[in-house]
C-alpha cells in the first residue's frame, strides 16, 4: 500500500483511505507529530483510522494537529514530550497505553539540527550543538523504543518506524553531529530489529532527503541562497513534501509490509543511489 499516489488535500497531505487500510483501533504515537514529516505522518494514520498520541515540545504547534484530527473526525491526544528526557518519554507511552489500551504503532521522528543555521567545519563544532543534536536525534530515539517496546512486546505485536536521514547513509559535509546521529538511527533501528523480530514487533527507519518542512526554512533563513542548492541535490530536482514521506511511514505501519524488519529506506528522491 503506498499512499503516495493518492490525491491530496489542499494542504499538502494524505487524505483518508477507504475501507480496508487496516489502521481501524489501532494506536499509534507520534513523536515530533507537531511539524514537518512527523504532522504528515500524524494526520495521514489517524485518516486512516488510527488513533493518535503526539508527543513533542511546543504545545501549541500540537494542540493545532490535535484540533485538526478531531476536526476530520479522528481521535488524537497531545502529551507535552522532550524525547531526551526519560520521564516524560515513560508518561508519553503511559498517555498512549492507558488511554487506549494498548500501543501497536510508533513513529519516532523528533529531531534536532543546527539552532543558528550554521553549517560548521567538524572542528568548530561546539560541544553544546554536538550534545544537542545527538540527544535529541539519537538518545531521543533509544529512550521512546525502550519504553514503546515493552507494551508491544508484552502484546506480541507491534510496528516502530525511526526517522533517520539520507544522512544515515552517505556522509554530508559540515554536518558531522547530524551525520553521525542518523547513522546512529539507521544501526539501532538494525539492532533493535534483530532483538525483538522473533517476538512479534517490526522495526524500521526512513532516511528521507531534503523535505521542505518547518525545521528546514529555520536553517534557509540565514542562508536563503542554499534553497537552489537542496533541490539541485536530488536527483528528482525537487524538494520533497512532508505528506510524500508519510506516504511510506504508512505503507512500512500497514500489514502491506509485514514481512518487512531491520530496513533503512531512503526517501531521498535518488540522492543515495548516486
Amino acid at each position: 500500500m503506498s499512499m503516495t499516489d493518492q490525491p491530496v488535500d489542499d494542504d499538502g497531505t494524505v487524505p483518508r483511505p477507504g475501507p480496508g487500510a487496516g489502521f481501524d483501533g489501532r494506536v499509534a504515537i507520534v513523536t515530533g507529530g507537531n511539524s514537518g514529516i512527523g504532522r504528515a505522518a500524524a494526520l495521514a494514520l489517524a485518516r486512516a483510522g488510527a488513533r493518535v498520541v503526539i508527543g513533542a515540545r511546543r504545545e501549541p504547534e500540537g494542540a493545532a494537529v490535535v484540533a485538526e484530527i478531531e476536526a476530520e473526525g479522528g481521535a488524537a491526544t497531545f502529551v507535552p514530550t522532550d524525547v531526551t528526557q526519560e520521564a516524560d518519554v515513560r508518561r508519553m507511552v503511559e498517555t498512549a497505553v492507558q488511554t487506549h489500551g494498548r500501543l501497536d504503532i510508533a513513529v519516532n521522528n523528533a529531531g534536532a539540527n543546527t539552532s543558528t543555521g550554521a553549517f560548521p567545519a567538524l572542528t568548530d563544532l561546539e560541544e553544546v550543538d554536538w550534545d544537542r543534536i545527538v540527544d535529541v536525534n539519537l538518545k531521543g530515539v533509544w529512550l521512546s523504543m525502550k519504553h514503546e517496546l515493552r507494551p508491544m512486546l508484552a502484546a506480541g505485536s507491534g510496528v516502530i518506524v525511526n526517522t533517520s536521514s539520507v544522512a544515515g547513509l552517505v556522509g554530508i559535509r559540515n554536518s558531522a553531529a547530524y551525520t553521525a546521529s542518523k547513522h546512529g538511527v539507521v544501526g539501532l533501528t538494525k539492532a533493535a530489529a534483530l532483538e525483538v523480530g522473533g517476538r512479534g514487533v517490526r522495526v524500521n527507519a526512513i532516511c528521507p532527503g531534503t523535505v521542505d518542512t518547518p525545521m528546514l526554512e529555520r536553517l534557509l533563513e540565514a542562508q536563503p541562497e542554499r534553497r537552489a542548492a537542496y533541490a539541485a541535490v536530488e536527483p528528482l530536482g525537487r524538494m520533497a513534501a512532508p505528506r510524500e514521506v508519510a506516504g511510506v511511514v504508512l505503507f512500512l505501519c500497514s500489514d502491506a509490509a509485514s514481512y518487512l524488519t531491520g530496513a533503512a529506506i531512503p526517501v531521498d528522491g535518488g540522492w543515495s543511489a548516486g
